[in-house]
């Protein structure tokens, strides 16, 4: 789907001041929905009577706010493309850390907080075994960014304050 069909499609639900990132369905917006839960549901709904099957994860601003400042890797913001944030649909209930852990290579940082599980990856995130297998190991859906778009979608969404 196109952006522009995008921030359309999100208009006509009752959504405003609705900005893109990227061609990857970064979206920023004003809602009068505060349940982000409720809110992807909505969404979800409404991309696949346009023919588009995806899942939706919607993040408050404090939310979103709140896995930036939480960053345990502070050092690695330099090099945004190689700290990862898989924003978790849920807090994980029983992850694999035995797991997750063992495939994290020795260049590797890993950290989960709350709904974010955070990868330091230096070596690419192509390259890295752990960052295919991240949803299976905390046995929950995840979207995955890396810093310069968190940032750059925190930079956007602060215009609301």
């Amino acid at each position: 789907m196109k952006m522009k069909e995008l921030v359309a499609l999100l208009e006509r639900m009752c959504c405003s001041d609705v900005k893109t990132y990227v061609q990857s369905g970064n979206v920023v917006f004003k809602s009068s929905e505060s349940n982000g839960v409720a809110m992807g549901a909505v969404i979800e709904k409404a991309l696949y009577g346009s023919s588009v099957n995806a899942r939706v994860l919607v993040l408050g601003r404090a939310e979103f706010g709140y896995a930036i400042a939480s960053n345990p890797f502070p050092k690695t913001e330099e090099h945004p493309n190689t700290l990862h944030l898989f924003f978790l649909s849920e807090p994980p209930h029983d992850p694999d850390n035995v797991a997750l852990n063992a495939l994290k290579s020795d260049s590797e940082e890993i950290a989960l907080i709350d709904n974010v599980f955070y990868l330091h990856a230096p070596d690419g995130i192509g390259r890295s075994e752990l960052a295919a297998r991240v949803e299976r190991l905390l046995g929950v859906g995840a979207t995955a960014r890396n810093w310069r778009t968190v940032s750059k979608i925190g930079e956007m969404a602060r215009v609301f304050s």
